[in-house]
């Protein structure tokens, strides 16, 4: 009399579109069996839920753990962008144990020496001690010569490079995207092709070198069309949006609000639908929620001079939720895009509910609804674009590697 079964959900699993009723049995921390139940000690009736795979956010800020728990993310990727850098092994030591064992921290190594884009970090050392990818921060490395060796050295080591695709000389101070709301408000402004150019010369690198690059946000048509075009002539490269670029265009910047201030910025309406599109053809591997808890002293600032960054945590799957109350992709898709490709990603036995897989689980009620709200928000500060919007669909339970938190 041994593990746990999860009876009568309606499980997400992998090659399936729509959730298919089952039960689960684990044992320990990992998954033993998919369809059926065994005689155990203890059971779990999930009966009216959706069980699916524990949301993997990959390439957030800042390591927020009751923001994670509310909305069903069970391991995160982290960012180097932190204080101190994440450039040396003692750090990414420190960063990997941080959430354990109720939450799993996957650190990302800086790129290069206090991200400063101009110095290699030492990669190898940061992957013996627990990184699992590589990352150049909220910048774009401009020197190419540097950016062909580190993806050199990513390619000999097997390490995802995960890239900020925004050319800086074109960019400049610029906090909103090339258009008429720009112009109206007076905003600092750049042409999409900043994100375009920056995703041409590292998508070349990436073919010279043999390194697997991960964009992590693309958010323009044309920037898109590359990584279509570089996908099917068999480039090794994967890219992510977050909610905000599919469900908001820089119409959200007018009243200066500054919880619209991203990075990249906003875009017009014609890049926000494609990207949808390319959630749904396939181009877009990950959907991950951008987590910049930002308090006062960073937005309640003139918009130009506010920094960028949102809170997503809390709603990244109620929003991802309506693409597939609108058709856009099944459920079992979505969760490709929030659990299943990231987990490929990073390596990780997980994000997938099948034998032998970590018991990352979630349990949603895909129907409950609840307002944003950033004033009663979990995470570390509420600085949502989409403060006040009603959505649908709640977490109601999490398992972390077998046990119900």
């Amino acid at each position: 009399m041994s593990g746990v079964n999860i009876l009568n959900g309606r499980l997400v699993l992998p090659g399936q579109a729509e959730p298919q009723s089952g039960h689960i049995h684990i044992i320990g921390e990992r998954i033993a069996e998919v369809g059926r139940a065994e005689p155990i000690a203890e059971t779990i009736d999930a009966e009216n839920l959706v069980v699916a795979p524990g949301i993997i956010d990959l390439g957030v800020f800042a390591t927020d753990k009751p923001a994670f728990r509310f909305g069903g993310i069970t391991r995160a990727a982290l960012m180097p962008d932190q204080s101190p850098v994440h450039d040396d092994p003692a750090t990414i030591r420190f960063a990997a144990r941080k959430g354990k064992p109720d939450f799993w921290v996957h650190p990302l190594a800086a790129a290069t020496k206090d991200l400063d884009g101009k110095h290699m970090a030492e990669i190898a050392l940061m992957k013996q001690a627990g990184a699992l990818g590589v990352a150049t921060g909220r910048r774009w490395i401009d020197d190419s010569g540097l950016m062909l060796r580190l993806m050199q050295y990513c390619a000999m080591l097997d390490m995802p490079l995960f890239v900020h695709a925004e050319d800086a000389g074109l960019a400049g101070k610029a906090v909103a995207t090339n258009s008429t709301n720009a112009t109206i408000l007076g905003l600092p402004s750049a042409a999409p092709i900043a994100e375009e150019l920056a995703i041409q010369r590292d998508l070349l690198l990436a073919a010279e070198s043999g390194a697997h690059l991960h964009i992590r946000q693309v958010t323009t048509k044309r920037g898109l069309d590359l990584v279509r075009l570089a996908k099917q002539r068999g480039a090794r490269i994967t890219c992510g949006i977050t909610p905000a670029h599919l469900f908001l265009s820089d119409t959200a910047l007018i009243g200066f609000r500054t919880f619209a201030r991203l990075s990249p910025p906003l875009r017009g309406e014609t890049d926000r639908l494609a990207g949808i599109a390319a959630v749904a053809d396939g181009t877009i591997d990950v959907i991950a929620s951008g987590h910049d808890p930002r308090g006062p002293e960073d937005k309640r600032l003139p918009f130009a001079d506010a920094a960028p960054g949102m809170a997503g945590a809390e709603t990244l799957l109620a929003l991802t939720l309506n693409l597939v109350r609108d058709g856009v992709i099944s459920m079992g898709k979505l969760f490709e895009l929030l659990s299943g490709n990231p987990a490929k990603i990073l390596n990780l036995n997980a994000g997938r509910i099948a034998p032998g897989h970590e018991a990352d689980l979630i349990f949603i009620d895909p129907d409950t609804p609840w307002q944003v709200d950033s004033e009663k928000m979990a995470a570390l500060a509420g600085n949502t674009p989409f403060d006040k919007l009603p959505v649908q669909g709640r977490v109601l339970k999490t398992m972390k590697g077998g046990q119900i938190l």
